[in-house]
């Protein structure tokens, strides 16, 4: 999987995970798909993406920009 489209998955995963906990638990839980909104903006003109970093750090992140999870074989 590239990278690109894990980061898209995970921030509609994180989207629509707060916006149900906002509907259904209680408003506060907005904040966290405001986050991820916010999150994704920032490392436009940042190039700092979390994730990014996490999966480079755990060496399952190559250099073309495919995960490898569990790391390089």
């Amino acid at each position: 999987m590239k990278i690109e489209s894990f980061i898209r998955l995970l921030a509609g995963t994180v989207v629509l995970t707060g916006t149900a906990l906002g509907f259904f638990v209680n408003h506060w839980w907005l904040l966290l798909p405001a986050f991820a909104g916010a999150n994704l903006i920032q490392s436009v003109f940042t190039g700092f993406c979390p994730p990014t970093i996490l999966l480079t750090k755990l060496g399952w992140l190559d250099a073309d920009g495919v995960i490898h999870w569990g790391g390089h074989r």
